[in-house]
């Protein structure tokens, strides 16, 4: 599985001659891989499944507006912040190990969540489920590497996994808002539960050890608090500048301290000699350009379920149930346009065409959305904006993750797993207090220019809030055009997706969601 680049030039690791030893595939790869798949959805779909609940929770617990962002927000800063630490533990104590402590811990966080008597132990559970869900994430992708050794396999796998990072969002969505209006708010985390008790009988019975070679790797403990204390201070300045405004001091020294941090990472990443995340991985170009990718991807996806949510449950006046399977023909079609792109597309034309093609598709479906009104329609209207977006993300996101991996020393797997997984949650925390910004700016200009304040004038100025976030979401889509399109290689221009030519050495990727 790997090669990792030295500025564009690729070095094999492994035995005496450079050449990593043919693994056979195992008998167990699909049971395998259905039960990795099911421990990501899990994950997945948590940073959206409560969302819905929210109202009901706060009705039950009886904690503040103010307070509920902290029901999100917990489970982002303990996920996004300790990513590239659960990755690089994955590659220390072993991948089975890790992967089904992730699966236990998750199981106890989310039992303790909908268990919990008070606001205080629901926020505790949220981010213990996200510390774990930092292990689970980078691991479980980093393990279906080493299973998939056959191309046409790998393929089917990695479209698998793509659709699960596009669609998981809106699965929550849709999964959060039947539990809420049949169950009760607490089954949007008791189900975690069910699923991570099946995922560790498939990980006991499906799942092998893979033998480490090579010396045992050390922890690189001064990289690992800088870059943890780095994304931390990201996710929670981005994530207070959604509450308290851009003009919050709080928000702006979190991200001045946040940025203080990664330059400290870096120049420490340049000298030591157990680097967290070793430099080259992100400095060649596809990889910078996937990273890239996948967190425009993040953002401008993220922006889609919160505003159409919106859109839905206020304007529209839909339940909880129907905003969930509105967005159902957008997974349908993230998963048919997964397969085809990973599958036929990706192979043939690789990742500098087919990844800017998913952004023009994310720019259509962006200005789709912008049409929307009080009278509109959802097979009309609605509904093709979002097939158009589940194009776009069954396009961008299988082949970002797969170059972004592609290649990567087997140490270093898991970590270079949990840097895609960063991108995204880093791009969604973004998208998510910019987008939110902008739109509440705007509300704020239109009541003041058509007061005075009333239903009908507030029910337009949330609609136009709206249509300027998705303005903006067109603009993040059009930017991550142009730089996939700068920055990605030519075919034949470093490591082909094809697999390389007849007796060349290709290494295993780590896949991503």
């Amino acid at each position: 599985m790997i090669l990792v680049y030295g500025f564009g030039m690729p070095q094999t690791s492994s035995s005496t001659n450079g050449v990593q030893p043919a693994v056979a595939p195992s008998s167990r790869r699909w049971w395998t891989l259905a039960t990795v798949g099911l421990a990501q959805l899990m994950v997945v779909l948590d940073a959206t499944v409560v969302n819905i609940a929210l109202p009901a929770a706060q009705a039950d617990l009886g904690f503040s507006n103010g307070d509920r962002q902290w029901v999100v927000t917990a489970y982002a800063l303990a996920f996004g912040s300790l990513l590239l630490l659960g990755g690089r533990l994955s590659d220390l104590i072993g991948r089975k190990r890790t992967f089904i402590i992730g699966l236990v811990g998750f199981a106890i966080a989310s039992a303790l969540g909908g268990a919990a008597p008070t606001f205080g132990i629901l926020v505790a559970a949220r981010a213990l489920q996200g510390v774990f869900a930092a292990m689970l994430a980078p691991t479980a992708l980093a393990m279906l590497t080493t299973t998939f050794t056959i191309p046409r396999e790998r393929a089917r796998a990695f479209g698998v996994f793509g659709a699960i990072a596009g669609a998981g969002g809106a699965i929550g969505l849709l999964l959060g808002g039947f539990l809420t209006e049949y169950f009760d708010w607490r089954w949007n985390l008791y189900i975690n539960v069910f699923i991570a008790l099946v995922a560790i009988v498939g990980a006991i019975l499906f799942v092998g050890h893979v033998t480490r070679t090579g010396p045992r790797p050390t922890l690189d403990i001064p990289g690992t608090l800088a870059v943890s204390g780095a994304l931390f201070l990201l996710v929670y300045g981005f994530s207070n500048a959604e509450t308290d405004g851009w003009d919050s001091p709080l928000s702006w020294g979190m991200l001045a301290g946040s940025g203080v941090l990664l330059v400290v990472f870096v120049l420490w990443q340049r000298r030591s000699r157990h680097p967290l995340l070793p430099l080259p991985i992100v400095l060649d170009r596809n990889r910078g350009a996937s990273y890239i990718s996948v967190l425009i991807a993040g953002a401008g996806m993220f922006g889609v379920f919160l505003f159409v949510t919106y859109y839905l449950q206020v304007s529209l006046r839909y339940s909880a149930m129907q905003t969930g399977l509105s967005f159902l023909p957008m997974i349908v079609m993230l998963v048919l346009a997964a397969q085809l792109s990973t599958n036929i597309f990706l192979p043939r034309f690789g990742p500098k065409i087919i990844v800017p093609i998913g952004m023009i598709f994310g720019v259509i479906a962006m200005i789709l959305l912008t049409r929307l009104g009080h009278d509109s329609g959802f097979v009309s209207d609605i509904l093709p904006a979002l097939m158009v977006m589940g194009l776009a993300m069954g396009s961008i996101m299988p082949g970002a993750m797969q170059t972004a991996t592609l290649g990567v020393d087997p140490q270093f797997a898991g970590v270079a797993s949990a840097m895609v997984n960063t991108s995204q949650q880093v791009g969604g925390s973004i998208g998510t207090a910019l987008l939110n910004t902008l739109a509440a700016t705007a509300l704020t200009a239109y009541v003041a220019a058509n007061g005075p304040e009333s239903p009908e004038v507030l029910a337009e100025a949330a609609i136009h809030s709206y249509t300027v976030a998705y303005w903006w979401g067109a603009g993040f889509f059009a930017t991550g055009f142009v730089i996939a399109a700068l920055l990605y290689r030519r075919r034949g221009d470093g490591i082909s997706l094809a697999h390389g030519r007849p007796g060349a050495t290709v290494a295993e990727p780590v896949i991503a969601h």
